[in-house]
């Protein structure tokens, strides 16, 4: 297994790119101190699973500033994929990160229930030591300061609205509440934080509407902490509405250094059209093909396209293999994952288990798709 040393700051200079007339045109804080590898599990523990040597050679071909992993690690049909045993979804929970965090592919992990409930220092405190130095953490924020609407929990999972938010881009309550406890407990464990824009309503995206909402995530952004306690946070958005990806947006993202977060989703555009608003974002006027991207690249494979969840979670349960393979989604990222690298800048890749059926197995196809090799 190779090594996983403590990465540069993930903090990105604020780009300058101008913006396109079309963004989808065809044709137009606690570290785990010295490098060292993981905690060997006891018998009692979760112990990870078994992986041979063409896997270990695979991480070790991974370059250093690559970060791909899944939401969440409590899953039992990766038995013999991340855990060398059978276990429960609880004990997975509760003692499984260590083992996961052993695997040669995964260096960070999607931290979603902040999503839900804002995480206490202490909680993201025990995450960090369960995992090995280079190991990083991409989280969340709550729904608290991220949904425009109020929702409640309804049949099949689905979250219906009840109304409006007051505390929709308080800057201040996802300060208190977000930033300065998710990089107390992370530390340089931190990855991108991120903030997905639940579907907004169509009011809010109507004409001089639209134009007022972005301003509105520009406010928010810039008054975020730029530094706390020597960590530069790095903000990633990631909008849930089609509609927002727009050269305004991607103008107001870069005047606030923010960064684009990918969001693979049914609900949005394929992920080769995405990567049109990232290099709106980043890219020189001169510098055509080889454009460089000015800060991490963030993104969240969520959902496989044309897919509900619950249709994706039936169809692929108990996510032990690759049921759809997305070769178009696959190339994309390998793709911008070999821009960022060329760019000198870190990619978060997070898979969850509803893109193609198994995440830790699309990362695999993903390090494979990025150096060769199988």
């Amino acid at each position: 297994m190779n090594s996983r040393r403590d990465r540069s700051s993930l903090a990105s200079p604020v780009p300058t790119a101008p913006a396109t007339d079309s963004l989808f045109a065809e044709d137009t804080v606690a570290n785990n101190g010295p490098e060292s590898e993981p905690p060997r599990t006891r018998s009692a523990d979760v112990a990870p699973a078994d992986a041979d040597e063409a896997l270990h050679r695979l991480g070790r071909r991974l370059p250093d500033s690559v970060f791909l992993g899944t939401s969440s690690w409590s899953f039992p049909g990766w038995r013999g994929i991340v855990y060398r045993d059978q276990h429960t979804e609880a004990q997975l929970a509760r003692n499984g990160l260590t083992a996961y965090a052993q695997h040669p592919i995964l260096r960070t992990v999607g931290i979603d229930r902040g999503f839900y409930q804002p995480l206490a220092v202490d909680d993201l405190a025990h995450y960090v030591r369960q995992v090995p130095a280079g190991f990083r953490f991409l989280v969340k924020a709550p729904a608290l300061v991220t949904e425009a609407v109020r929702r409640s929990d309804g049949a099949g999972g689905s979250r219906g609205a009840t109304g409006t938010n007051p505390d929709f881009l308080d800057t201040a309550l996802a300060t208190e509440r977000f930033v300065l406890p998710t990089l107390a407990g992370l530390g340089v464990h931190g990855g991108p934080l991120v903030f997905q824009l639940s579907p907004l309503p169509r009011a809010m995206l109507a004409g001089a509407a639209a134009h007022a909402m972005i301003e509105r995530i520009g406010a928010f952004i810039a008054g975020l902490p730029r530094a706390v306690a020597g960590i530069e946070p790095v903000y990633a958005i990631e909008p849930r509405n089609a509609e927002l990806l727009t050269p305004r947006f991607v103008r107001t993202l870069r005047a606030t250094g923010a960064r684009l977060c990918l969001a693979l989703h049914a609900r949005m555009p394929a992920a080769a059209r995405q990567s049109a608003a990232l290099r709106a974002l980043d890219a020189d006027a001169d510098e055509g093909d080889h454009w460089r991207m000015k800060g991490p690249l963030v993104v969240r494979w969520s959902l496989h396209e044309g897919l509900r969840y619950d249709q994706a979670k039936q169809r692929y349960a108990p996510f032990s293999r690759i049921v759809d393979a997305d070769i178009p989604a696959r190339g994309t990222l390998a793709h911008l994952i070999d821009v960022a690298v060329r760019s000198g800048q870190c990619a978060f890749v997070i898979v969850n288990n509803k893109a193609e059926g198994c995440a830790p197995l699309s990362c695999i196809e993903l390090a494979r798709a990025l150096v060769g090799g199988h």
